[in-house]
Formats: C-alpha cells, sequence, structure tokens
C-alpha cells in the first residue's frame, strides 16, 4: 500500500540533509518524491552513471562499493531506513562516484533533481536550509576522516561496528544483544583494514564477550564496550 503524503513527509523529516526544512517544505519535497524497489542485490546505480535522482531509504539496506581495476571492491559506506544517498543529484548532474546496490529487499523514495532544483528556485528559503544542513554533514565527513588517519585498525573495527549498532538501535534493536548483519570483509572494508586483521580483532571482542560471531552476522552483547576500544 502507497504511504500517504503525510507518512512520506514524516520519513522525510528523519533525513539529516532535511533537519532544517519547515513541514511545508517536507510535503513539497513529498509531493515529487516517487517510490521504489530493489531486490537483494540489484545495483540502484553505477559508478559513472548520470547523477539525476538522489533516493532517501524507507526500508531495507544498500550499500556504496567502489571497484579497483583489478575486481577488488571497496564498501565506503551503508544505509538504512532513514539514510540518504545520492544527494548531491538535488543540486547537479556530475556523474555517480560510486555504486549503490540493495543488499537486501530495498524500498526508497527517488527524488528527481530536477523536480528538486525547481523547488529550490520558487522557495530560495529552502536552498539556504539545505545547504546549512550538507555543510554540517560535510563538516562531520571531515572529521571522522580525520580521526581514521590517527586511529589503530582495532580503533577503526570498533567504530564502524558502534556505528552498525547505532543504525540496528534506530530499527528496533534493543540496547543489549544486537543483532549485525554483516561479514568480517564487510567490517574490514569499512574501516579500511584487511580482512585478517578485522578478525584477529573480532576473535578478541569475542574471547571478552563483547560479541558473538555467526555466518554473515554478529551479535553485540555490550554495545557499551565498544567505546573502550575506540580512541
Amino acid at each position: 500500500m502507497p504511504a500517504s503524503a503525510e507518512e512520506t513527509a514524516a520519513l522525510l523529516a528523519r533525513v539529516p540533509v532535511f533537519d532544517e526544512l519547515a513541514d511545508d517544505d517536507l510535503r513539497r519535497v513529498a509531493d515529487v518524491s516517487v517510490p521504489r524497489r530493489f531486490a537483494p542485490g540489484e545495483v540502484v546505480f553505477r559508478e559513472g552513471d548520470d547523477s539525476d535522482t538522489c533516493y532517501v531509504v524507507s526500508a531495507g539496506h544498500a550499500r556504496a562499493i567502489r571497484e579497483h581495476p583489478d575486481g577488488r571492491q571497496i564498501t565506503l559506506a551503508t544505509f538504512g531506513p532513514g539514510d540518504i544517498f545520492g544527494e548531491l543529484a538535488m543540486f547537479d548532474d556530475e556523474r555517480r562516484s560510486a555504486t549503490v546496490e540493495a543488499t537486501d529487499e530495498l524500498e526508497v523514495l527517488g527524488i528527481l533533481g530536477g523536480d528538486m532544483r525547481r523547488l529550490l528556485r520558487l522557495h530560495p528559503d529552502m536552498a539556504v536550509k539545505l545547504v546549512i544542513s550538507i555543510s554540517r554533514r560535510l563538516r562531520a565527513a571531515n572529521e571522522r576522516l580525520a580521526r581514521q588517519s590517527f586511529q589503530t585498525v582495532q580503533s577503526r573495527v570498533a567504530a564502524v561496528l558502534a556505528q552498525l549498532v547505532e543504525q540496528a538501535q534506530a530499527e528496533g534493536a534493543g540496547e543489549h544483544d544486537v543483532p549485525v548483519v554483516a561479514t568480517q570483509a564487510d567490517l574490514a572494508k569499512l574501516a579500511g583494514s584487511s580482512r585478517e586483521s578485522a578478525s584477529r580483532f573480532l576473535a578478541v571482542l569475542e574471547r571478552a564477550g563483547v560479541i558473538t560471531q555467526g555466518r554473515g552476522r554478529l551479535t553485540v552483547h555490550d554495545p557499551a564496550a565498544l567505546g573502550g576500544y575506540v580512541y
């Protein structure tokens, strides 16, 4: 059953990029949003594609990846409900800098860049609010990259795991025994480490009782303990 305009606006209100927008602005964006579905493993867009649409996740998950010429892949980010990707398409039509694919059944709201730019021309105050929000995201991303440059592999893996826990909790998981769907390879890619280094550290966490590993997933029993490994 399609979401109502109010439900769509409520979802958009959860998106950090839109958090400065007033209710009327959110409804305007909701009016130009189009629901789409992607099957597990289906590509939403590829690196190098024209950038004409941004997407807000309403259900399911996706990941952004880049490929080396030798075939290796690097996972740059993961997305869940309330997350946005491809948001620069709201402002220009530069080519995509990464590939985004669904990791499970994915439902999104697609917002055409042309529709968004038309709204911004009609309502200039929206443009100012979006620039403020995107500036905050850019500043936070720069600070995160700066921290990572000084972190050990263990600290980066713990930080990534903590982020995935926060995402799971935002989707309804409890304070303890939080299930995280990710392989050792996924965590290594997100942390910018080798799989072997990530595996060794995960084994340390398992011996300490912080996590339990399973096939393609793990359970974080004590999320607060992860903070002791991030420095």
